[in-house]
């Protein structure tokens, strides 16, 4: 029982060693790339506190979760409601929390010191905006599926998109919230929130009058507006511009959803640049395939936590 224990002991600083050579690694490659281009998936917000289940999606969708019976976020948003007031009563508090509130943790604004005064881009299927919202400039930001912050005709009738931050406060503020000083939602202490909007804030397209939706990519309908494409030119010139040069390609929080977006062009980016590096942090999914490895750091842990260690170097 003794050898066992001593054994499992062994093991587990084994492993913590080589997490910190790890880590070491990662910090070296962040220092040395000439570029990096950081591509973010929802394991980056998860690691912030974006927690789309539990007791974040309890404190503003229980009377929804009671109703329905669905457990988080996610179920929610495809749930068909009988009427558009409901709907949207549901869709505004989501693109509130998720969008205009911040992160409950520090971890974006700890990942733009730890790439100060390094030539970034950002490639990421988030589309909470939290890279914004935590320092990072929009002109190194792409972001690919959308923004919570956008209405788009449902048709769409045209390819423009519109700012929803007025309309969304309207109708959070229309089923009971108030909205503090520093943007959190409480709730009123005059009894329950409603589960509808006035039927006169339901959004209509400007031009065609359909109704309005999500500018999220879920299929065809998907607009790509003027700023999607700069954004996305922007992104091609970057990788034209370090093409051949030491890049470190830092992929955080990236899951298997889409991954032909961010994983599979880093890991053949990699391959076809000898200079390159490849860096997963990802907790429990952090792994490449065998042509790669050699110049590839992969990390299973807290994305947070593994920043924190990148910045201040403190052992595991």
């Amino acid at each position: 029982m003794i050898l066992a224990k001593r054994k499992r002991e062994q093991k587990k600083t084994s492993c913590s060693v080589i997490m910190e050579e790890k880590i070491q690694r990662l910090k070296n490659a962040i220092e040395e790339a000439d570029g990096i281009v950081l591509g973010a998936g929802a394991g980056l917000s998860a690691s912030a506190g974006f927690d789309y289940s539990g007791a974040r999606f309890q404190k503003y969708f229980q009377d929804f979760s009671e109703k329905y019976h669905f457990t988080d976020m996610y179920s929610g948003g495809f749930y068909s409601f009988e009427t558009p007031e409901e709907h949207w009563a549901y869709w505004s508090r989501f693109i509130y929390v998720n969008r205009y509130m911040e992160p409950p943790k520090l971890v974006y604004t700890d990942l733009l010191e730890l790439l100060e005064g390094k030539d970034y881009f950002v490639l990421t299927t988030n589309v909470d905006h939290c890279f914004q919202k935590g320092g990072f400039d929009k002109h190194r930001l792409f972001y690919t599926q959308g923004d919570y912050g956008l209405f788009q005709c449902a048709r769409p009738c045209h390819q423009e998109t519109y700012d929803n931050q007025q309309i969304i406060c309207r109708m959070v503020a229309a089923q009971g919230y108030e909205i503090t000083s520093k943007g959190a939602l409480c709730l009123p202490e005059s009894g329950p929130v409603k589960m509808r909007v006035p039927s006169e804030m339901i959004p209509r397209c400007p031009k065609c009058g359909s109704p309005m939706s999500m500018n999220l990519r879920a299929d065809d309908a998907f607009v790509e507006d003027e700023g999607w494409h700069a954004a996305a030119q922007r992104y091609a010139e970057f990788l034209r511009r370090h093409e051949g040069q030491h890049i470190l390609f830092l992929e955080l929080g990236v899951g298997g959803n889409t991954p032909v977006i961010i994983k599979y062009p880093f890991w053949r980016m990699t391959y076809q640049n000898p200079k390159a590096v490849y860096a997963c942090v990802n907790l429990s999914e952090a792994y490449c395939p065998r042509e790669i490895q050699r110049h590839a750091i992969c990390i299973d842990k807290d994305i947070g936590k593994t920043i924190g260690q990148i910045s201040k170097y403190t052992s595991i």
